[in-house]
């Protein structure tokens, strides 16, 4: 029995429409947003750590994002530190081009910006810093520092993070700054 070629051509545009169809509804089901976190335990107050995060150019001493392009351009605007304060970047394909502003600061505690990237996808998304104060076994302070970003997830993204997932691009980059800023807060 011998198959002829437009059988073949046809069996296997069916079974790439079926495959497309089948990512297209199943993306249509996925979450509308996304949230990725990290936490670090931190030998050091909550006051000590507060101003690396707080003030933008001490949060790019440490922040991966602005590490990934030893050209990046980047501008500082409005407040010094605290709601207000932003900074422009862009850089190659691994910062892309966007903002990041303080939106809300709470001294010793929280910070929360707003980062906006234009490319090279556009996306505008919530980074929160929440700094929950402690005692180490040795009566020092210790503060536990979470790193998180959340945003709307769109249809076409979706179908992104169905084979790219969120967590897996830049929960790494999260711990790998933790660890920076530990280090900088530790230091004496």
């Amino acid at each position: 029995m011998q198959v002829h070629p437009y059988r073949m051509l046809k069996i296997a545009g069916i079974g790439a429409l079926v495959l497309v169809g089948g990512v297209l509804a199943t993306a249509a089901f996925r979450a509308d947003s996304f949230r990725v976190q990290r936490s670090a335990r931190i030998q050091a107050p909550a006051e000590k750590i507060f101003p690396l995060i707080n003030d933008l150019r001490g949060f790019n001493t440490w922040n991966p994002f602005d590490k990934k392009d030893p050209n990046v351009k980047g501008s500082y605007s409005g407040a010094a530190s605290g709601a207000g304060a932003a900074y422009a970047f862009e850089g190659n394909k691994d910062v892309g081009r966007g903002s990041i502003q303080i939106i809300e600061s709470a001294p010793a505690s929280e910070v929360r910006m707003r980062l906006d990237m234009l490319s090279p996808f556009e996306a505008h998304n919530i980074v929160e810093f929440d700094l929950r104060p402690g005692v180490g076994e040795n009566g020092s302070s210790v503060t536990r520092v979470t790193w998180a970003i959340q945003g709307p997830v769109p249809y076409f993204a979706k179908i992104f993070h169905m084979f790219c997932n969120m967590d897996g691009m830049i929960g790494k980059d999260f711990e790998n700054g933790l660890a920076k800023l530990k280090v900088i807060a530790e230091k004496t």
